[in-house]
């Protein structure tokens, strides 16, 4: 009589077919440095070059820019710095709400209310766990009203400032219609598009729709600077804005130190540009190796009942960040059984982040109904996703 394989262990042993029997931890995603990155750095130590002027920021902000299709790119200290300034230079005041998913890094929360606003939660679509357009014009359609050339909440009376839809996981949101609406609501679009790079949506990069698009460079991220971000933008004027706020907002003198109003630190370091310059060069295969691993997990996956690959919409291309199964329905409250036992076999899965309407800072921030993002949050587990896990055939 042929035994019956429990859910947990099918899982695992799928992932297994994958990555092969490991005796060291998998990680869920490490940087690789394979390229030019020691000769840059030590450039930079070599010349004394190691803060925020040197060759490498404006060469990496160049490339950038070149690379997602921006007319402009300007590198700050981390994505979450990127956000705020972003957000500020798109018009967002204290004591006014931005509407933010609730499927999402902290930082996109974190950097509203770092601008002395509001998050306001909007749900997922279960396709691409990114904003969902239709339930975010419904949720508009019930509580916005018209007020001072905008719209202001008619729950809490706060100005609707901004909307910023954020590509999960490398996978493009559905951008069009959130740009109908934000235009339809007169608010700007700030793409948190920190796991994006790469990513496309049609013949354009992610991050390049909005008013700006915010990139990171963080450890875990498809290249990475150490510690770092990019805001892109296609508006002159809002590039102008951003450098000048991100650099101390100090005006250009040979040696006067004029600032003409309250600013940021923001600026990338040279050192961490350097790193991101060699990156930058080894993108290309980064990404073909990202998708091939990607393919292994949807083959892997392809004939099972109880999973579902999250794999990348027509029309849209993911960068492949990060790869996730989502669970049936049916195994509901199993999640945590999953990652123990993927943890046990040496790989390093994880949950989805905790929604975050849930977390304490923001519990009693607006919200639409969750009910997608709330029964996707117990089911979406991350997989190993690091580029050199990719196992090349002959």
């Amino acid at each position: 009589m042929m035994s019956v394989t429990s859910p947990v262990k099918d899982f695992v042993e799928r992932v297994t077919a994958v990555l092969g029997v490991t005796e060291a931890p998998l990680a869920l995603h490490e940087p690789a440095f394979s390229g030019n990155e020691l000769a840059y750095v030590r450039e930079c130590l070599d010349t004394g070059w190691v803060s925020t002027a040197g060759k490498f920021v404006d060469e990496f902000e160049s490339r950038l820019a070149e690379l997602s299709g921006a007319r402009h790119a300007i590198a700050v200290v981390n994505g979450t710095a990127g956000l705020h300034a972003a957000l500020h230079v798109s018009g967002v005041l204290a004591g006014d709400e931005v509407l933010v998913p609730t499927v999402s890094f902290v930082a996109t929360a974190n950097a509203v209310s770092q601008c002395g606003a509001v998050p306001h939660f909007v749900d997922c679509a279960p396709d691409t766990y990114g904003m969902s357009p239709a339930a975010l014009a419904e949720h508009l359609r019930q509580v916005a009203e018209p007020a001072g050339g905008g719209f202001r909440n008619r729950h809490t009376g706060r100005r609707l400032a901004a909307i910023v839809p954020m590509h999960v996981f490398g996978h493009p949101v559905d951008i069009e219609p959130l740009l109908d609406l934000a235009a339809r609501y007169r608010m700007p679009v700030v793409e948190d598009a920190a796991e994006a790079l790469g990513a496309r949506i049609g013949d354009r990069s992610a991050g390049t729709f909005g008013v700006a698009g915010v990139l990171s460079f963080n450890g875990n991220k498809i290249i990475t600077t150490g510690g770092g971000g990019a805001v892109l933008t296609n508006d002159a004027d809002v590039a102008r804005r951003l450098k000048h706020l991100t650099t101390t907002a100090k005006a250009a003198h040979r040696w006067d130190f004029v600032h003409d109003e309250v600013a940021f630190n923001y600026r990338m370091p040279n050192l961490n540009a350097a790193l991101g310059c060699a990156q930058l060069e080894r993108l290309p295969e980064i990404l073909r190796r990202k998708k091939g691993l990607a393919d292994a997990y949807a083959h892997a996956f392809a004939d099972a009942p109880d999973f579902r690959f999250v794999d990348e919409v027509r029309g849209r291309s993911s960068n492949n960040w990060l790869n996730a199964i989502e669970l049936s329905a049916s195994m509901s409250g199993r999640r945590d059984e999953f990652l123990e036992a993927a943890r046990e076999a040496g790989y390093q899965c994880r949950p989805v982040w905790r929604l975050l309407h849930r977390l304490k800072p923001y519990a009693a921030c607006p919200r639409m109904g969750l009910s997608v993002a709330e029964s996707l949050e117990q089911r979406i587990i991350n997989l190993p996703s690091s580029p050199q896990l990719f196992r090349e055939v002959a």
